[in-house]
Formats: structure tokens, C-alpha cells, sequence
């Protein structure tokens, strides 16, 4: 693996998972009592998207690595999972928060 893939795979893990702590985004979007509550859920459900990631990381380089995609395509497609994948966590930490 090139160090521009390992480049690349550290940048989307470091945009997909940020380090929560309470009062941080999305966290303090809730009162304070609730917080803690959120950072927990919030944790759980990163972990829980770490092999969706992975596995969209991997097939994403093999496909850059191969020709069949450019590397602008590449980071394209990375910034939409990105952001997919946020939105999708995000409603989950809604429902969670509702529910749990």
C-alpha cells in the first residue's frame, strides 16, 4: 500500500470518527443532563460504523490503485461517504437518544 493510500485512509477515518467528548459537536446539542448519555451513544455508534468504513476504504483504494477511478474521483467519492455516513450516524444518535 502506497503512502498516499495510508494518507488517504488516516484523513477519512480522522473526518469519519471524531474524538467526542461532552459538549462537543453533536453532543451539545442536548442539555447537560443529557450529555454524557449522548457521548456514550455517540461512541458506540462510531464503533459500530469502524468496518462499514474500513470496507468502503479498502474497496476505494483497490479501485484507485487499479485505474479505475481517478484521484479526484477518489476523494469525491470519500466526501460523499463521508457525509453519508455522518448524516446516517447522526439520525441514529437521534433515535438512540429518544429511545435509550
Amino acid at each position: 500500500m502506497s503512502r498516499f493510500s495510508w494518507i488517504i485512509l488516516c484523513a477519512l477515518a480522522s473526518l469519519a470518527l471524531p474524538n467526542q467528548a461532552a459538549a462537543e459537536p453533536p453532543c451539545d446539542r442536548y442539555p447537560a443532563g443529557q450529555q454524557q448519555k449522548c457521548v456514550r451513544l455517540w461512541k458506540q455508534i462510531n464503533k459500530e460504523a469502524e468496518a462499514e468504513m474500513a470496507q468502503f476504504g479498502l474497496k476505494q483504494l483497490q479501485r484507485r490503485q487499479e485505474g479505475q477511478i481517478t484521484q479526484e474521483q477518489h476523494v469525491q467519492e470519500n466526501m460523499a461517504f463521508i457525509q453519508q455516513s455522518a448524516e446516517r450516524r447522526l439520525k441514529l444518535l437521534a433515535e438512540r437518544m429518544a429511545t435509550d
